[in-house]
């Protein structure tokens, strides 16, 4: 009975969907915490400071920085390493092939970003303009595998190099507009180890000890310049080599850290931000001008961006869709592109900091979430049931 149940569990942590559940629960138990007396403790708990500070080094800063700052640093080197696999031997090794989901990525963020822009231009809600432009992985990747054997393989590799490539827009998005002043000494220090990274790897240096210590270093320094410590852990992912004698080491790195990321970083990150307090004003807040642009960004610009830019690529023939992929698939993935989830909090965060606004912000991006998630997967389902009756 011991063992059924063991292999039961092993097997739920294995399945695709395992992650975006312990998501979804911590979604839920946030919003519980963020509603009842647990609150204070709960925000004392994130403001909590510790670390190492000296006359040189400023290494002390609160839980919520460090889950923010350094947890999610891992989370874009696990990004980092798929990019850089799909680069050198995946879906984005051809330009054929990875034509249709790179462009439909840059209509999926420019569409949505446009929308919140004219609703915000000119107000002090306008820096949320890339909250949007962003597609959650893991829920996105997760709700499509509640559809099981129904999916085409086809169209899972379409929805997650669409995810990995609109993960690249937001990293850039976020280095280049969510920096603060950039401080030219710890950029200029930053740049220099990238460098010498990509130094390591020409001279074929496999040991990866040769690359983390350096781009913890790296974490460090980029964190002080200015531009957001996350684009560290991408820069130190595209340093790491894809193989040494005893094996391929980019792909064992990503396998090892998909569990820790998954079920451990990402869970924490929601926990830790997703604790929106209802309001009686919330309501009010989400049909205004931050609210309308965010909703109506996910909602309708991620799947209007993604099959116009998806069409354009195919009418102009420089991309083709996939055999056993019809418009139809494409219209469905565009709708789960909608859930923004954990990357657009992370946005908003940058955003608006611990200000109304960002509360406003969370509400309506966990409304748009939910419902683009809803909405895909019935419409997906349909999509395809009625293509397996056929």
């Amino acid at each position: 009975m011991i063992k059924r149940t063991n292999n039961a569990f092993s097997e739920f942590i294995k399945s695709e969907q395992a992650s975006g559940v312990i998501l979804i629960l911590c979604l839920i138990t946030s919003l519980i915490i963020a509603n009842t007396s647990a609150n204070q403790s709960f925000a004392n708990l994130l403001s909590f400071k510790f670390g190492y500070e000296s006359s040189g080094i400023e290494l002390k800063y609160s839980l919520l920085n460090w889950i923010n700052d350094g947890l999610m640093a891992i989370f874009f080197f696990l990004i980092g390493l798929e990019i850089k696999s799909e680069i050198i031997g995946g879906h984005l090794s051809s330009f054929k092939i990875a034509a249709v989901p790179i462009f439909a990525a840059v209509g999926g963020a420019v569409v949505p970003a446009l929308i919140f822009f004219i609703f915000n231009y000119g107000k002090n809600t306008s820096a949320g303009w890339a909250i949007p432009m962003a597609t959650d992985i893991a829920f996105a990747l997760g709700v499509l595998s509640l559809l099981g054997k129904l999916v085409p393989p086809a169209l899972k590799v379409l929805l997650s190099t669409l995810a990995v490539v609109d993960d690249l827009l937001a990293i850039v998005v976020i280095a280049i507009f969510y920096s603060t002043t950039l401080h030219w000494l710890y950029f200029a220090i930053g740049a220099g180890i990238f460098l010498l990274l990509l130094l390591t790897n020409k001279l074929g240096v496999k040991h990866l000890a040769f690359y983390i210590i350096p781009g913890i270093m790296l974490w460090y320094f980029i964190h002080h310049s200015g531009i957001h410590a996350t684009i560290a852990g991408v820069l130190t992912a595209l340093a790491i080599p894809v193989s040494s004698k005893k094996g391929p080491i980019l792909e064992k790195l990503a396998h090892q850290l998909n569990t820790p990321v998954n079920f451990i970083i990402m869970p924490v990150f929601a926990l830790a931000n997703t604790n929106i307090h209802f309001e009686s004003n919330m309501v009010n807040g989400i049909m205004g001008i931050l609210g309308l642009g965010i909703i109506l960004g996910l909602l309708f610009g991620k799947p209007i961006g993604i099959m116009l830019f998806a069409w354009l690529i195919v009418k102009f023939k420089v991309g083709s869709l996939p055999d056993q992929i019809s418009w139809k698939h494409i219209s469905g993935m565009g709708l789960l592109a909608g859930i923004g989830f954990t990357m657009s909090l992370f946005i908003s965060l940058l955003s608006f900091g611990s200000s109304v606004h960002n509360t406003e912000a969370k509400f309506a991006i966990l409304i748009a979430s939910v419902v683009a998630g809803g909405v895909g997967f019935v419409y997906l389902k349909s999509v395809l049931t009625a293509k397996l009756s056929n």
